[in-house]
C-alpha cells in the first residue's frame, strides 16, 4: 500500500542519531490510522557518498576543479588510499567492525591530511582515551579531511551538519536562494536528488512533508521540493519544523509557493491532518496555521476548530523506516557535551511541551513551542520509553526539553528505578535550586549521565536583565550537587547581551575559570547573543537599552535582528579570547594564566574576588527537612542481627543492620528496637515501592511506635551513613 505521507528530514542534520521531528508525527499518524513513510535524507546521502563507488565517482568530479590547494592535490594523490579504506571506516564508525580499532590506532592505515596536524596538540588527550575512541577520532578526521576536499573541490555549500546553512540563516530577502536553486545541480544535489526519486517512484505518496529544523537544512528542502514540482506534479509538498516556525511567520513571497504548496507553523499534529482532509476533499477548506496560495497571493489561515493534541494523545515517536543502524559515531573530543551529542544513538522524547520557566528575555517566549507548557505524566513518559527500546534497540534517552521541570525528573526518576529499566539518559534544564543533592543522587541513580543549562551571562546584573531567575552563586551549588553526583554538567554561556560592559565580560570569564578550576563544570560553550523578533529583547528593545537598525520585515525569513547597543562594549574583540581560554579550561589547563593573557587589546582588571565560587559552593546549606519531603531508600533490603553491648556493668541490647552496595558492604548499629523499627521503615520507603512517604510521616511512625526525639535519632551517625548511601530526603 502506497503511503499517505512521506515525511522527509533533507540533508543535514546529525550523522548518529535521526532528527525525532518525522518520527513524532509518525507515532501521531500512526493514532489516526494514516499510513506514512519517514527518510532522513541526510544519512542516505552520506552513505551514498561515503563509500567506495561513491567516493571513486567524488574524485572523477574533483578533478575537473582549477587551482587546487596543496592540501586538495595531497588528498587526490592518495585517493587509492581513501577508496580502499572508506568502507570499513564507515562499518567501524557504525559499530559493526570494532576490531579496525587496532588497525587505525598503529596510525599508518588511514590517509592523513591537514585535519591531522591537529593531532600533535591532542595527543595529551590520547592518555585517557581507549583504543575505540582513540580510533574514532582519527575516523572522524579522516572524514572531515574528505569534507574539507569535496568543499574546496566539488560543492562549496557541503558540510555534515550545515549545508548551504549561510543562505538560509534570516536571510530577509528570498533572492539569493531562489537564484541558487536555479542553478546547475552540484555533484552533491545530484546523489539527493536521485536517492529522493527512487523513492517517490516507489512510494508515490498523496503529500510530502518536509521538516526543516535549521537553516543548514533549508537549501537541500527547497531543492528536493523542486525536483518533485517538477517530476511528479500531483503530490502536494509541505514544509514545517524548527526554521519556519521561528524564520517564517511574516512570509510574504510568493515566490516560496513555486517550491511547496504549504507551510504549517508550531506543532505539527493538527495542521498536517488538516492538510489531508483538504487534499481528499477539496471543498473541506479547514485550515490549521498554514500558509497557502489563494488567488494568486500568500494568505495565512488558521480557520480549523480543531484543538492542538495534548502530549498524551500524539502517541509514541514510531522510528521505523530509518536506517537506524547505519548512522555512524563520531568523536570531537575537546568538548564533551558535543561529543555526546555526536556520538552514539539517542532516542529523542521530550518531558514537557514548552518551557515551565518561560521568561528569559533572550527566548522566543511569545511562540507557543516556548508559550504553551504541558507536562507527560512520569508513567506515560516510561511507557514511551519501553516501546522505543523495543522498536529501535537502543536504551539511551536524549530530553530534548527547553528546560526539564525538576519535579517531573524527579518523577520520572522514581518510575525508572520502579520498573528496573536499565537506560542512560540526559536533557537540558535550568540550573535552580531544586536540584538538590539528594534529587541529583536520585537522578543518577535512574541512568542520567549529563545535564546542561543556560549560565549565560554569569553576572548577577545581567541574569537579573535576562529574567533568568539564578544567580551565579546558586548555579555554582547547583553543579557542584550534579558533579558530586557524577553526572556531568555543560553550561551554555553568553557573551554580548544588551548593555554588557567589558568589565562584565571579563568578570563573567572570572565566574567560568573559577567554575572549572573548582571542578564543578566539566563543558561549556560561549555563543554571541543573537536579538530575535519573538523575544522581549526584539520586540521591545528600549527596555534593554538597544535599538534595532531596522524596522522594516523582509519578505522572507525575519528572526535575527541587527541592533545596536550604544552602552555596552565591542562584543565581538571578545570572540576569540573567550573561546580559547575556555578550550584550555576544559581540559583543566592555565587557571593560573592572567585573563589579559587571552586578549590581544587591553581589558579591565576582574572585581570577582578569587575565593568567589569557592566560597559560594562552601557556603552552609539548610539541611533540615521540610515535613512534606518524600523520603526514598535507593539501596537493598539490611540483614538484622542482634547483639548485647556492656559497659561499665550495664548492659544492653543492639540491632546491627548488614548492607550490600553494589560495591562494597558496610553496617550500621542501633538500639535493638529502633532496628527493627529502621529496617521496617527502609522496606516501606523502597525506590520499588508505588507510594511515597514523607519526612513526617516518618517521624510520626517513629513516635507512635514509643520512640521519642525523632530528630535526634534522623541526624545521628548512623542515619548519616545511610543518607551517604542512598538514604534521600526528596
Amino acid at each position: 500500500m502506497n503511503p499517505t505521507v512521506f515525511l522527509i528530514t533533507p540533508p543535514f542534520t546529525q550523522l548518529n542519531t535521526p532528527y525525532p521531528a518525522t518520527a513524532y508525527i509518525k507515532g501521531f499518524l500512526n493514532t489516526k490510522n494514516i499510513s506514512s513513510f519517514q527518510a532522513d535524507l541526510g544519512i542516505e546521502v552520506i552513505l551514498e557518498l561515503f563509500s567506495r563507488k561513491g567516493l571513486t565517482d567524488l574524485f572523477s568530479e574533483a578533478e575537473k576543479a582549477t587551482d587546487k590547494s596543496d592540501n586538495a592535490k595531497r588528498i587526490l594523490a592518495l585517493r587509492e588510499e581513501y577508496i580502499k579504506t572508506i568502507d570499513s571506516v564507515m562499518l567501524f564508525l557504525q559499530g559493526k567492525n570494532p576490531t579496525l580499532s587496532h588497525l587505525i590506532c598503529q596510525e599508518d592505515f588511514l590517509p592523513e591530511a591537514s585535519r591531522f596536524l591537529q593531532l600533535e596538540e591532542l595527543d595529551w588527550a590520547f592518555g585517557t582515551m581507549g583504543t575505540q575512541d582513540k580510533a574514532k577520532h582519527l575516523a572522524t578526521l579522516y572524514l572531515e579531511d574528505i569534507s574539507d576536499f569535496i568543499v574546496e573541490c566539488v560543492d562549496e555549500n557541503f558540510g555534515f551538519s550545515r549545508y548551504a546553512e549561510r543562505m538560509g540563516r534570516s536571510a530577509n530577502s528570498f533572492d539569493a536562494l531562489y537564484d541558487m536553486l536555479h542553478r546547475e545541480p552540484t555533484y552533491i544535489d545530484r546523489l539527493l536528488l536521485g536517492n529522493l526519486d527512487r523513492k517517490m517512484k516507489e512510494l508515490q505518496p498523496k503529500l510530502v512533508c518536509f521538516s526543516v529544523p535549521f537553516p543548514g537544512n533549508l537549501y537541500s528542502a527547497f531543492k528536493s521540493a523542486q525536483f518533485i514540482k517538477k517530476q511528479y506534479p500531483d503530490t502536494k509538498i509541505a514544509m514545517g519544523g524548527g526554521f519556519p516556525n521561528t524564520e517564517l511567520r511574516s512570509l510574504s513571497d510568493i515566490r516560496v509557493m513555486e517550491f511547496f504548496d504549504y507551510i504549517t507553523l508550531d506543532d505539527g499534529e493538527a495542521p498536517i491532518e488538516e492538510l489531508i482532509l483538504n487534499i481528499e476533499n477539496p471543498e473541506y477548506d479547514s485550515w490549521k496555521r498554514t500558509f497557502l496560495l489563494v488567488d494568486g497571493k500568500i494568505a495565512y489561515k488558521n480557520n480549523s476548530s480543531k484543538k492542538d493534541y495534548k502530549q498524551s494523545e500524539v502517541g509514541t515517536p514510531d522510528y521505523s523506516d530509518l536506517l537506524l543502524d547505519s548512522y555512524i559515531s563520531v568523536i570531537e573530543i575537546v568538548n564533551p557535551m558535543h561529543r555526546m551529542w555526536s556520538d552514539g544513538r539517542w532516542n529523542k522524547l521530550t518531558m514537557a511541551h514548552g518551557c515551565y520557566w518561560g521568561k528569559c528575555t533572550f527566548c522566543d517566549i511569545s511562540l507557543d513551542y516556548i508559550k504553551v507548557y504541558e507536562p507527560v505524566a512520569a508513567r506515560l513518559l516510561c511507557d514511551r520509553m519501553e516501546e522505543l527500546i523495543a522498536q529501535t534497540g537502543q536504551n539511551g534517552f536524549h530530553f530534548v526539553d527547553e528546560a526539564a521541570p525538576p519535579a517531573l525528573m524527579r518523577a520520572l526518576a522514581l518510575e525508572i528505578l520502579r520498573r528496573k529499566l536499565a537506560v542512560t539518559w540526559w536533557t537540558n534544564i535550568r540550573f535552580e535550586k531544586s536540584f538538590t543533592r539528594d534529587l541529583c543522587l536520585l537522578l543518577k541513580a535512574s541512568g542520567c549521565i549529563a545535564v546542561s543549562g543556560g549560565l549565560e551571562v554569569a553576572s548577577d546584573r545581567l541574569l537579573e536583565l535576562i529574567q533568568k531567575g539564578v544567580t551565579v552563586a546558586q548555579v555554582a551549588r547547583v553543579t557542584r550537587n550534579f558533579t558530586e553526583a557524577g553526572i556531568m554538567v555543560h553550561a551554555y554561556l553568553m557573551y554580548g547581551f544588551p548593555t554588557q560592559t567589558a568589565q562584565e565580560t571579563i568578570d563573567s570569564l572570572e565566574m567560568v575559570r573559577q567554575l572549572f578550576e573548582m571542578g564543578v563544570l566539566q563543558s561549556g560553550f560561549w555563543h554571541q547573543f543573537a536579538m530575535t523578533a519573538h523575544s522581549p529583547v526584539g520586540m521591545y528593545p528600549e527596555k534593554f537599552g538597544v535599538l534595532k537598525e531596522t524596522e522594516v520585515l523582509g519578505s522572507f525569513a525575519n528572526n535575527d535582528i541587527v541592533h545596536i547597543d550604544k552602552t555596552g562594549t565591542d562584543h565581538d574583540a571578545f570572540s576569540y579570547g573567550l573561546k580559547k581560554s575556555l578550550f584550555n579550561y576544559m581540559h583543566g589547563i592555565c587557571f593560573d594564566f592572567p585573563l589579559q593573557d587571552w586578549f590581544d587589546f587591553k581589558v579591565p582588571r576582574t572585581k570577582i574576588p578569587g575565593d568567589y565560587i569557592y566560597n559560594a559552593i562552601h557556603e552552609d546549606e539548610n539541611s533540615f527537612a521540610k515535613p512534606t519531603a518524600k523520603v526514598i531508600w535507593l539501596g537493598n533490603r539490611p540483614v538484622i542481627s542482634t547483639y548485647t553491648k556492656s559497659k561499665k556493668r550495664n548492659s544492653w541490647e543492639m540491632a546491627s543492620l548488614d548492607f550490600h552496595t553494589k560495591k562494597e558492604a558496610f553496617a550500621i548499629s542501633v538500639g535493638k528496637e529502633q532496628g527493627i523499627w529502621l529496617g521496617a521503615i527502609l522496606e516501606k520507603i523502597a525506590v520499588s515501592n508505588l507510594k511515597t512517604y514523607t519526612y513526617q510521616e516518618i517521624k510520626t511512625d517513629y513516635e507512635n511506635s514509643g520512640f521519642e526525639d525523632f530528630e535526634l535519632f534522623w541526624y545521628s551517625k548512623s542515619i548519616n551513613s545511610l543518607k551517604e548511601q542512598g538514604l534521600l530526603v526528596l
